[in-house]
């Protein structure tokens, strides 16, 4: 479900063809009873070739049975899976003054994502990833762009006003942000928020070391199992949560298709996978993450975060791109209702939001 090859690339930009300005709203703190959510995080626009039926090799050419250009990067991903399920989600970021930019705004914008704290770097292009495909897992390429350009003196003095949670991801590429990821999770605790934390990353040498100090701010940590045997050097996902567990309110790592397990003061809990034929696992670690917080955000316990974790997951496989098919509650619902022996083939895409 998450695991993911990285290569950072030197150079890329975007066409400089217009789209429609997203409106700039301001944070809308209320939304169906639900508690509101600040996201800080990189943008950036996905192409996709999925249904690859094997992993490409250099030198030899595969075919792709669908190609999408869609709304990318993790933190997009979380921030649109927690506004499909019914929470106030305000995004703050920084894209390029160019066509993928304007797309990433208009997207998250559509969604219902409050966009007015996005801003433009000039002189630099918004960042892309190359996304292939296969049932099982994915590769990418990502060209950084505006994604290394987000910095801490970006964020405006009162960004943690009317907000009940804070959410950070994709700790490794973020490299202007990440010196601040530490006093941004402390700050928001001492503000009263909850926080959560996806490295997204391969969590060796230096980046290993960053991302441990911050774990004392943590109350939700997501990891899959590479990143929590790299964390701990715990051969077992079991034992990596166990050890976590000590730092961090939560510990939870994502198993893909076996399910997913959790680790709070030592005591561990698990659910397995949910049985569906995937399209593009694109993204599904990032609507695992959204549908567990919004399960932690209304108070519900560890096995209920953990199963409707699993179940968004499994559903935004249904459809090229990490958003296109995130559920709403009633889809939630409903795909939960249909049992753990049932299987869901992949469906249309539909219109956000």
């Amino acid at each position: 479900m998450e695991y993911s090859h990285l290569v950072t690339l030197s150079g890329a930009s975007a066409s400089r063809r217009r789209v429609a300005p997203a409106a700039r709203s301001q944070p809308r703190l209320r939304r169906r009873g639900r508690r509101p959510a600040l996201v800080i995080g990189e943008l950036n626009v996905d192409l996709i070739a999925a249904g690859l039926e094997r992993a490409p090799q250099l030198g030899m050419e595969i075919e792709a049975r669908t190609f999408e250009m869609v709304l990318g990067s993790a933190s997009a991903i979380f921030a649109s899976g927690l506004c499909r399920l019914g929470h106030p989600v305000s995004f703050v970021g920084k894209v390029g003054d160019d066509y993928f930019g304007e797309l990433c705004r208009s997207e998250l914008s559509a969604r219902g994502i409050d966009t007015s704290r996005v801003r433009t770097a000039t002189g630099v292009s918004t960042g892309v990833t190359l996304c292939l495909s296969t049932q099982r897992d994915r590769a990418q390429v990502t060209y950084l762009g505006a994604i290394a350009e987000l910095r801490y003196s970006d964020l405006p003095a009162n960004v943690f006003d009317g907000f009940a949670h804070l959410h950070l991801s994709c700790f490794a590429l973020q490299k202007g942000l990440r010196p601040a990821f530490a006093k941004l999770l402390s700050a928001a605790k001492r503000r009263g928020l909850s926080t959560s934390f996806d490295p997204n990353s391969t969590l060796i040498g230096e980046t290993r070391k960053q991302a441990l100090k911050l774990l004392g701010h943590v109350d939700v940590l997501f990891l899959n199992e590479l990143e929590a045997a790299q964390l701990t050097g715990q051969r077992s996902a079991e034992s990596a949560a166990r050890e976590l567990s000590t730092r961090v309110t939560r510990a939870v790592v994502k198993l893909g298709r076996k399910g997913a397990l959790a680790c709070r003061k030592g005591v561990v809990l698990s659910v397995p996978g949910k049985r569906i034929r995937a399209l593009d696992t694109t993204g599904a670690g990032d609507s695992f993450a959204a549908g567990y917080i919004s399960a932690f955000l209304e108070d519900q316990s560890e096995i209920e975060c953990l199963t409707q974790a699993n179940a968004c997951g499994a559903l935004s496989t249904q459809a090229v791109g990490g958003t296109a098919a995130q559920p709403n509650q009633a889809e939630l619902r409903q795909f939960l209702l249909q049992g753990p022996g049932s299987k869901r083939a992949p469906t249309q895409a539909r219109k956000h939001p």
